[in-house]
């Protein structure tokens, strides 16, 4: 493994464990949107290129979210879940409901990362 790859790695892992850290922090003050600003503020810190960067912004929230939903859901039976999960076409399963969950934060999270990391390109090009 070249000392170039390293870095990638090491930023990769960086990017993702900062934007999992960060939305949490987040969403204590913020709306569940903020996690937007700071996966955005991550990747235009930790520069990667933009499919990393959507990745690791991506797995960050998705990890975080589906652990928060699963925390969550047993603290309370699966009561609320299942009550949510029929109510939406999932059939009532709730860990289907979890992983819907982790989806919408990961994606949001994801294309906010990849534009930062555009946005830190076009800084460059100027």
């Amino acid at each position: 493994m070249g000392n170039n790859q390293l870095t990638s790695s090491m930023k990769f892992l960086v990017a993702t464990v900062l934007t999992a850290l960060l939305g949490f922090i987040s969403g204590l003050f913020l709306p569940w949107w903020g996690i937007a600003i700071t996966s955005l503020l991550v990747a235009v810190l930790v520069h990667q290129k933009g499919w990393k960067a959507f990745l690791s912004g991506f797995l960050g929230l998705f990890i975080l979210w589906v652990a928060l939903a699963w925390w969550i859901d047993m603290k309370n039976n699966g009561v609320l879940s299942k009550k949510i999960a029929g109510i939406l076409p999932l059939g009532g399963n709730s860990i289907l409901l979890i992983l819907v969950t982790g989806l919408v934060g990961g994606l949001v999270a994801g294309f906010a990362a990849m534009s930062g990391s555009y946005l830190r390109a076009s800084k460059k090009e100027v």
